[in-house]
């Protein structure tokens, strides 16, 4: 497998700006998304989670990494309308205004249509696809008062490509997609941007719990770098949406990948 490149300097591209960032306590995406916004110059950050000990872990940690000193965590299950209620109120009050949201939540899996369960499928659904929905709904307001703000979910290319055994999930993103154009159209109106990634593979802890070592072997293979990508590399582009070099896109679903055409 060939090496990643060097980890990239942050250029000050949020400064000045305040940023909610959800599920982003852990390894993955979300985590890579913080730093590198705290590494951008952002001025105040929170992070969300629902395990209450990772989540104050990670908020230190983002301090100790990064030098910004003004990181906030704040419970919420996404699933949960009142707890994205507190979590949106929390960070208007901490951050003074949120400016940037990205929706990071999201549930995977590994599973035969014809083996899964109902709960399986709706506990997909109703993390990734709805509480973007939910996370989205309860920010716009603010955003749209002030007339301002940059709203950047995670989809992944599974919403346009086939794959076995991730009916729910690809259905769960391809939602996403279609919530980003289309909320993205309404959020314009008030000068609000939305907009997505969507990662092919970025290899971290829990993806690698939720499939198979050989699945991630064969996809990572399949990429024209011959490897996944770093999280960091996810988070970048994340950042570019969040930032005003992507004062012109709305409703775009960038994908975040090397695949061979």
């Amino acid at each position: 497998m060939k090496p990643a490149p060097p980890y990239v300097p942050g250029h000050q591209l949020l400064a000045g700006k305040s940023v909610l960032i959800t599920a982003a306590a852990g390894a993955g995406i979300g985590f890579a998304a913080a730093k590198r916004c705290a590494e951008e110059g952002c001025r105040a950050l929170m992070i969300s989670d629902i395990h209450p000990r990772r989540l104050e872990e990670a908020v230190e940690r983002l301090k100790a990494q990064t030098g910004l000193q003004a990181v906030f965590g704040q419970l919420c299950n996404v699933t949960v309308e009142a707890q994205v209620q507190a979590l949106v109120a929390a960070a208007e009050d901490a951050l003074g205004g949120v400016d940037v949201l990205i929706n990071n939540a999201g549930l995977g899996g590994q599973v035969r249509l014809t083996d899964m369960s109902d709960q399986q499928w709706s506990s997909v659904l109703d993390i990734t696809l709805t509480g973007t929905m939910r996370m989205t709904r309860a920010m716009l307001p603010h955003m749209e008062k002030r007339g301002a703000g940059a709203i950047v979910n995670n989809a992944s290319v599974l919403g346009w490509r086939a794959q076995k055994e991730q009916a729910h999930y690809a259905a769960a993103k391809a939602g996403v997609m279609a919530l980003t154009r289309c909320s993205a159209l309404e959020a314009a109106e008030s000068g609000v941007r939305i907009n997505a990634v969507a990662p092919s593979i970025a290899l971290h802890d829990f993806l690698k719990k939720a499939s198979s070592h050989e699945l991630l072997e064969q996809l990572a293979s399949g990429e024209a770098f011959g490897r996944a990508a770093e999280v960091w590399e996810v988070a970048n582009v994340m950042v570019f949406l969040a930032s005003d070099y992507a004062s012109y896109m709305v409703g775009e679903v960038l994908p975040v990948s090397s695949q061979q055409a």
